[in-house]
C-alpha cells in the first residue's frame, strides 16, 4: 500500500479502531476502570459528532442505537 495514497472509508475504519483499541488496553493497564474508560469514549464520541452535525443529527442516530445493540453490531465477540 502506497503510504501517500489517501485510506478508503474501510481502512480509515479499520485504522481507526485499531488506534483506539490501542489506547483502550494502554489506559486499561495504567488502572483506568473500564466503565470509566467507556463512558468517557461515548462521550468525546458524541460530543465530537454534535460539533460537527448539531445535537438533533445526533439525537436521532442515539434513537437507532438500541435496535442496532440488539442485533449485535457492536459486539467485537459475536459468535465466541
Amino acid at each position: 500500500m502506497d503510504p501517500a495514497a489517501p485510506l478508503s472509508d474501510a481502512e480509515q475504519k479499520q485504522l481507526a479502531l485499531d488506534l483506539l483499541l490501542d489506547a483502550w488496553e494502554t489506559a486499561l493497564a495504567r488502572g483506568v476502570g473500564a466503565e470509566v474508560l467507556a463512558s468517557t469514549a461515548i462521550f468525546a464520541a458524541l460530543a465530537d459528532m454534535v460539533d460537527l452535525h448539531g445535537e438533533e443529527a445526533v439525537a436521532q442516530f442515539c434513537a437507532g442505537l438500541p435496535a442496532r445493540l440488539r442485533n449485535g453490531e457492536f459486539s467485537l465477540n459475536a459468535g465466541t
